[in-house]
């Protein structure tokens, strides 16, 4: 396959950037993804390789741009059963189950999520980057519940424009241990890597971290555990999971920030993403997607009951 060229004339009065100017144009790719272009000589202004992506363009100036065909990658279709929740031209929404992690990578070769979608998908191969094609945000492994994919580049881009606009509502399930020191709150902290531990993430100084901030409320009240419904407004890398421990009431079962012993025989930590709520592209009103509890959550919920 040839690249595909696109030609563009810039006839603005005042200068532009190109990285700027190509944005607008090519809306189905992303400014890291169009500057990467520029980066790697597949685009020229006024017949010459453009020197960076911050360029100025006078008016009068032509741009071409040379998009390389997608290239195939290591990474292995896999029949793999999907909880397809929705899907259309633009996106799949995939009930992920506990124990399946989101994409390959070292100790996790296959059986991910994204080995899964491109045996049901293979088009979806290099969507939004070859490491995880069609991947907009992600789930921990042990936890359960909605995520979206990208099927093409535009939807990609939106997608990603609409997590990083914080425009998405998520909402989770969280069973802890104890009580949060309110029936509800916010909770706002930095989160950065551990500085003793390095594969785990901290709460830090805002110096060392980024922000994050979560809102949460009591849903049902148990002996010596609590069930807290969690909506985070940023997404930091195991934000819920760091902020129930920042409130003195871990996620029972993690492993990583909650108690030793489980206190409830589970096999995984109770922590499920069961609603999302986002406009899709083309779209103007909100669609609300859903996830029941899993079985095995809903039986330690019943236990608790009895």
């Amino acid at each position: 396959m040839s690249d595909r060229v696109l030609n563009f004339r810039f006839d603005k009065e005042t200068p532009e950037r190109l990285d700027k100017f190509l944005v607008g144009l090519l809306q189905e790719f992303s400014r890291s993804r169009i500057q990467g272009l520029i980066a790697n000589g597949h685009v020229d202004v006024n017949g010459l390789a453009a020197k960076k992506a911050g360029q100025a363009l006078e008016s009068g100036s032509t741009v071409t741009v040379r998009i390389p065909p997608t290239m195939p990658t290591d990474l292995v279709a896999e029949e793999i059963p999907l909880d397809i929740v929705f899907e259309n031209d633009d996106l799949l929404v995939v009930n992920k189950p506990a124990g399946m992690v989101v994409h390959p990578a070292a100790g996790h070769p296959s059986g991910t999520l994204v080995n899964a979608v491109l045996g049901y998908d293979p088009d979806l191969e290099g969507i939004g980057g070859e490491e995880r094609p069609g991947v907009v945000h992600r789930l921990d492994k042990a936890t359960s519940g909605l995520i979206l994919l990208a099927k093409n580049e535009r939807a990609h881009r939106w997608l990603q424009d609409q997590f990083r606009l914080r425009k998405v509502d998520k909402t989770y399930l969280a069973l802890v241990d104890g009580k949060p020191p309110t029936p509800s709150g916010r909770v706002e902290a930095y989160i950065g890597r551990d500085p003793k531990q390095r594969k785990k993430m901290a709460i830090v100084s805002e110096s060392k971290g980024r922000e994050s901030i979560s809102e949460y409320k009591t849903v049902e009240e148990f002996r010596k555990h609590t069930l807290l419904e969690f909506h985070p407004l940023t997404g930091r890398t195991h934000q819920i999971r760091l902020h129930c421990a920042f409130l003195k009431c871990p996620i029972v079962g993690d492993e990583v920030y909650g108690r030793k012993n489980s206190t409830v025989e589970i096999g995984r930590h109770f922590l499920h993403a069961y609603r999302l709520k986002i406009v899709l592209p083309n779209e103007k009103e909100p669609r609300q997607f859903d996830a029941p509890l899993p079985e095995e959550l809903e039986r330690v919920l019943d236990n608790l009951r009895s």
